[in-house]
């Protein structure tokens, strides 16, 4: 049996290595021009000049080992448009160069154009903490 998301997957592998080398370039590559986003730190951002701007250059840098669990990833495709959803981790650095644990999700949004999956909705967010009481 064929996985569906096998485009999607390898998707979420270039992003991850784009991610990693912090290849803002490549992540553009990637992603719609009228990209809509959430992220850990831009609350709503739209058009990926924007994007690139107030998420992936105020967090790219300053992470280490981000890896997604492609393989664990759950979504579908339809003739031209799909979506993905898939846990992710990563490491912050402190200021005296040690890391922390930066775990999270994310669920993204795609349209075939041209023959290839763009991204035109991404929302990255951290995992929230265990035990953590909702507030109103």
């Amino acid at each position: 049996m064929a996985d569906d998301l096998a485009p999607l997957r390898e998707w979420l592998r270039a992003w991850q290595a784009c991610v990693r080398a912090v290849d803002f370039a490549g992540g553009r590559k990637l992603c719609a021009p009228d990209i809509v986003a959430f992220g850990t730190v831009a609350p709503f951002v739209q058009g990926l000049d924007v994007v690139e701007r107030e998420q992936w250059r105020r967090v790219w840098p300053v992470i280490r080992e981000f890896t997604i669990d492609v393989e664990g990833a759950r979504g579908a495709v339809s003739a031209d448009r799909a979506w993905i959803a898939a846990t992710w981790d990563s490491r912050g650095i402190l200021a005296d160069g040690g890391t922390f644990p930066r775990p999270g999700r994310c669920t993204l949004a795609f349209e075939r154009r041209d023959d290839r999956w763009l991204a035109t909705h991404t929302h990255f967010s951290l995992t929230p903490a265990p035990g953590a009481t909702p507030t109103r």
